[in-house]
């Protein structure tokens, strides 16, 4: 536990000045973050980070990762996500002919849902950050965080139910519905406290599928590590696991809210 507590501390002491000065010093954290990322999903398929298709994937991972607003330098490429993806798909798929299906269709598929997941992921960050404001980045960390506290304590307290014992046996259904109970109390105070210009309807719906969405992305992370026999995606956050691990609900969730802001 002390462990735990003082890697929290750290990384909260980095991360948050980061996401606070926003810009490019943020955007930097996005594409570090992302990138590591994929290193553990490729770690945990056994594909060497420096092979190939793992290039490949890093690169189409970055061009992912671009912002819709970006310099005049990449901008062709940021308006060309889909033709990009597809000549790497292209690439991948003549790879598996040239070794002689050593790399195979199924490499070439787990590689591409790879940069889709995180890359477009970890996008959505910076399209939040930049095109709503630090408000609503804030206001999905503090659902999320809500949703996994009340889940976690809830559970323990009250949980008789399992949730999905194959895939996460702690998890139980009063536990669920008690994060995203303590994920609408956090959604009325923010929206009380910011002024933030949703009605307070909108707030509680989008709190609703924030939590709800957030709680999938835990037990899609967990689904894939049981798969791939690992206990956590990595060992970069001593006692916490690795960066997968710490995002997986607001990879799942950023998307969503930046669809949902711009209705």
């Amino acid at each position: 536990m002390k462990q735990r507590i003082i890697t929290a501390i750290v990384a909260l002491g980095v991360f948050v000045p980061i996401v606070m000065i926003g810009g490019m010093p943020f955007t930097a954290l996005m594409y570090l973050l992302a990138t590591i990322g994929v290193v553990e999903l490729l770690n945990m398929k056994k594909i060497k980070p420096l092979s190939f298709p793992s290039i490949i994937s890093f690169l189409l991972t970055w061009v992912f990762l671009l912002p819709n607003s970006s310099d005049v330098a990449f901008q062709m490429v940021s308006e060309h996500k889909v033709e990009v993806a597809l000549f790497a798909t292209l690439l991948l798929l003549m790879y598996t002919v040239v070794v002689k299906n050593v790399f195979t269709f199924d490499g070439v598929g787990f590689l591409l849902l790879t940069t889709i997941y995180v890359g477009l992921g970890f996008h959505y960050f910076i399209e939040v950050r930049a095109e709503h404001g630090l408000t609503y980045l804030f206001f999905a960390f503090l659902l999320i965080w809500a949703t996994d506290s009340g889940a976690y304590f809830i559970g323990r307290a009250m949980g008789k139910r399992k949730l999905w014992p194959e895939i996460s046996p702690n998890k139980t259904i009063e536990g669920f519905v008690g994060g995203v109970v303590c994920a609408l109390v956090v959604a009325v105070i923010f929206k009380v406290t910011s002024g933030i210009e949703q009605s307070m309807g909108a707030v509680l719906l989008i709190g609703i599928i924030i939590s709800l969405f957030g709680q999938m992305g835990d037990l899609v992370q967990s689904a894939f590590k049981r798969h791939y026999g690992v206990k956590d995606s990595g060992k970069l956050l001593p006692g916490h696991g690795g960066i997968l691990d710490r995002f997986d609900s607001l990879l799942f969730i950023m998307p969503i809210l930046a669809f949902l802001l711009s209705l």
